[in-house]
């Protein structure tokens, strides 16, 4: 595998109020395995890391911090690209600061209310946590944007990340669902396999957000294990293109997440 790229999703993280029973719940799940550790717990899946569980505090949640997923995007410089997401609209959430032997990063958000981080990690290497190449159990498959202004969102993250629009589908009663690619990968910069999506708001979310679809064996299996283990099926398997089935679920502690998978 080569080096990441700017603009690529390169780690995952859950903020959740109980780490412990989060790993209970997704693990079997997915396949994970989690290092118990009380303030940041890794996550390994079948092909490596795919992200971390950051135990809330008291004072993170009375602060506004909310149970929920977000993602990393690498960057070449996470300053200058601070700057470049303040000056297009963005918000700084939590300023740049350095993690020894892993990167500098902060948490920003897109100028619809999207939060995410960038990152530029240490060392050599590519992180898999976004399978773009192959299906790899336990990883993610897709990035998904709802927001109100799918134009502007593309042009606030396509001048920052080399992200292009490439064909999508209209879905009735909701709106155009256009598909993600990244014009950083390939060879003279030809694109490469998919990123994810934008997709309008739905009904009661009140700003732009990511979400991010992890790949299971089974997606009926995935179904039966969050009904029985405290989780919310938000909405059922529905068929993708290229046979496929996807589903939106919330776990026990109200992170919303995706699934995706095969129908055995």
């Amino acid at each position: 595998m080569m080096a990441n790229h700017h603009g690529d999703w390169i780690w995952y993280e859950l903020m959740t109020p109980d780490a412990r029973a989060a790993t209970a719940f997704y693990a079997p799940m997915l396949g994970w395995t989690v290092r118990d550790d009380p303030d940041y717990a890794e996550i390994t899946a079948s092909d490596g890391m795919v992200g971390g569980m950051l135990q809330l505090t008291p004072a993170m949640t009375e602060g506004g911090a909310r149970p929920g997923w977000v993602g990393y995007v690498a960057v070449d410089n996470v300053d200058s690209m601070v700057g470049s997401i303040t000056a297009g609209g963005g918000r700084l959430l939590m300023p740049a600061r350095d993690m020894p032997g892993v990167g500098r990063f902060a948490m920003v958000a897109d100028p619809h209310g999207a939060p995410f981080y960038v990152m530029t990690p240490t060392g050599e290497g590519e992180a898999s946590a976004f399978s773009y190449d192959r299906p790899r159990l336990g990883h993610c498959a897709w990035n998904e944007l709802m927001t109100p202004d799918a134009p502007a969102a593309l042009h606030f993250y396509g001048q920052r990340f080399g992200w292009v629009a490439d064909g999508g589908m209209d879905m009735p009663g909701i709106g155009r669902y256009d598909f993600l690619r990244h014009t950083g990968r390939g060879a003279e910069g030809a694109p490469h396999a998919m990123l994810g999506a934008m997709m309008p708001l739905m009904p009661g979310v009140p700003h732009a957000v990511w979400s991010f679809y992890f790949r299971v064996a089974d997606i009926d299996a995935a179904v039966v294990h969050i009904q029985d283990h405290g989780g919310t099926l938000m909405q059922p398997p529905i068929e993708i293109p290229g046979g496929e089935y996807s589903l939106n679920a919330a776990d026990p502690q109200g992170a919303h997440f995706g699934l995706v998978g095969p129908r055995l």
